[in-house]
């Protein structure tokens, strides 16, 4: 017998190397000819696919607006942007970038049809305004291999600060209309960007892997995206960043995992990245890659003694022994080595620590105050959660 799960809706996928020159037709076959281009920072400007995109677009006659977005998106952004182009006729909106540049289009396509501030719409924030699902079509295209945002519910808003916050708008029609993964677009995506993206999409298919509300659907995409992410993610940070095959992993993982983190929830490394992110300015994918190996110890350890038998510890000997490439081991050798290989990824990959950023000993109850324990494998204590923070102040 299975146990009962639900499972959410996902968007059609073109997925593959040159799947970009679908941007056009996809539009066409839709009747959207006015577009808003949000992009991210100067990469895809310096790489010439800009350029090529905006060509494709003008030789079937769609016109087109563009905005940078080059941080992770805020109430002023998003506001200001949907004050500029509500009355403009735009149609549609294609988020062409990493995490921050597709939740921002999420956003935008989101709140144009109406007049409103995005905050009266933010998870515990503001007015508590249910969003209506009424938006502007949205097409994401991801260029890092990271959050997975393209194919989940929600966009997050950041606002940097002593009140700071990260929080959701949400809703089940905020999901975008079409996702385009084209491998091509992820190769200039630099080695700092692509290790702390990795270790965000890993650690958002290890928790769902992890969660006391997995199904037998989200195992298995998690363990299909862990087992073609693991073996490669060193590489798209070194040797192997123009091999279009190594980024083609990294990209099929993290599409899976925000398939998976919708479904079966995240755990207490991005319950923390909430707060961290919002206090201080770290980056989302830095917060998860420099807590992911003392996190996932925290957990082993903690369910070696309170819960050994919980399924959790089955799942994570399973996925030590295939990273480690070893057999015939007792089963716990198999759970630390999968500790040790996070820890010498985080070493290798020279994720920054939390102090790099501002975070001192004397914030962590703070921290701690805010962070969300939801769907971890093992419930942590409070002095658990400071110690794996302090391991990476």
């Amino acid at each position: 017998m299975f146990a009962d799960f639900s499972f959410a809706k996902v968007p059609p996928i073109y997925f593959g190397a040159g799947k970009r020159q679908l941007i056009p037709s996809w539009l066409q076959e839709r009747g959207l000819s006015r577009l808003l281009l949000v992009i991210g920072g100067q990469s895809l400007k310096k790489t010439g696919m800009l350029a090529q995109i905006e060509a494709s677009l003008q030789q079937v006659g769609l016109t087109y607006e563009i905005i940078s977005c080059t941080g992770e998106p805020t109430v002023t952004f998003i506001d200001y942007t949907c004050n500029t182009y509500r009355d403009s006729g735009i149609q549609a909106v294609v988020g062409i970038g990493g995490g921050s540049v597709v939740d921002a289009g999420k956003a935008i396509s989101a709140m144009l049809p109406h007049r409103n501030s995005i905050v009266d719409h933010l998870e515990g924030i503001g007015k508590g305004i249910p969003h209506s699902g009424k938006k502007v079509p949205y097409l994401a295209v991801p260029t890092t291999s990271g959050t997975g945002s393209e194919v989940t519910k929600n966009a997050v808003i950041s606002e940097v600060g002593p009140q700071g916050f990260k929080k959701s708008i949400r809703h089940e029609n905020l999901i975008p209309d079409g996702v385009i993964v084209d491998s091509e677009l992820l190769v200039a995506c630099p080695a700092h960007i692509t290790a702390a993206c990795g270790l965000d999409a890993f650690t958002q298919l290890l928790e769902p892997y992890l969660s006391p509300t997995a199904s037998p659907i989200t195992d298995a995409l998690a363990w299909s995206g862990l087992t073609a992410m693991g073996p490669n993610l060193l590489a798209a940070c070194g040797e192997g960043a123009d091999d279009l095959a190594v980024r083609e992993s990294m990209a099929y993982g993290s599409l899976l995992s925000g398939i998976c983190l919708a479904n079966a929830g995240l755990g207490i490394v991005h319950g923390l990245a909430s707060p961290l992110g919002g206090f201080f300015p770290i980056p989302h994918g830095v917060v998860c890659g420099t807590l992911l190996a003392t996190a996932t110890e925290t957990n082993w350890k903690a369910l070696l003694d309170r819960e050994p038998y919980s399924p959790a510890v089955t799942k994570m000997v399973k996925l030590g022994a295939f990273l480690a490439d070893e057999s015939g081991k007792v089963p716990t050798y198999y759970g630390e080595a999968l500790c040790q290989i996070l820890r010498d990824w985080t070493q290798f990959l020279q994720l920054p620590r939390l102090g790099d950023y501002g975070v001192k000993a004397s914030d962590l109850e703070r921290i701690v105050a805010k962070t969300r324990n939801r769907n971890n494998p093992i419930q942590l204590t409070q002095a658990e959660i400071q110690n794996l923070v302090l391991e990476r102040l």
